[in-house]
């Protein structure tokens, strides 16, 4: 792709086009977040998103050794026993656990994590890749 600015040309790499499903909540929160933050349209935003998702396993992964963490996870309450079921998968991790109601149907789970960094690093993987889940975010300390 070319662009022609002031007489120059000015190569740009070429993008290329994938197709995403979204409901309609999720596209009136990135219609929202466009006006706000002011990105120029709905694949500035998604690109943005990819991004700072990218940035956030890279961090994830360069974890080692024995580690304190929290992770956060928003779900559905329809979904509580599942989470229960996950979060007893990694009971010598969790030191402390906060379930939390946070509005008519959604939950927030508080776990204060201890221990090594791979376990952790897995626990966090199945909650941000269980489609139940709205929200997932690891905080390494």
């Amino acid at each position: 792709m070319e662009l022609l600015i002031n007489n120059l040309i000015i190569l740009l790499p070429a993008l290329t086009i994938v197709s995403v499903s979204l409901n309609s909540d999720i596209l009136t929160e990135i219609d929202k977040l466009q006006k706000v933050l002011g990105f120029s349209g709905r694949s500035e935003i998604v690109r943005a998103g990819i991004r700072n998702l990218l940035a956030e396993e890279k961090d994830r992964q360069n974890l080692s050794g024995d580690l304190f963490a929290v992770l956060l996870a928003i779900h559905d309450e329809k979904s509580d026993d599942q989470v229960t079921e996950m979060r007893h998968d990694y009971d010598k991790l969790i030191t402390t656990h906060i379930h939390n109601k946070i509005d008519r149907d959604r939950c927030l789970e508080i776990f204060l994590l201890k221990g090594e960094a791979e376990e952790i690093k897995d626990m966090t993987k199945k909650f941000q890749s269980n489609k139940k889940m709205d929200h997932a975010k690891l905080i390494a300390m």
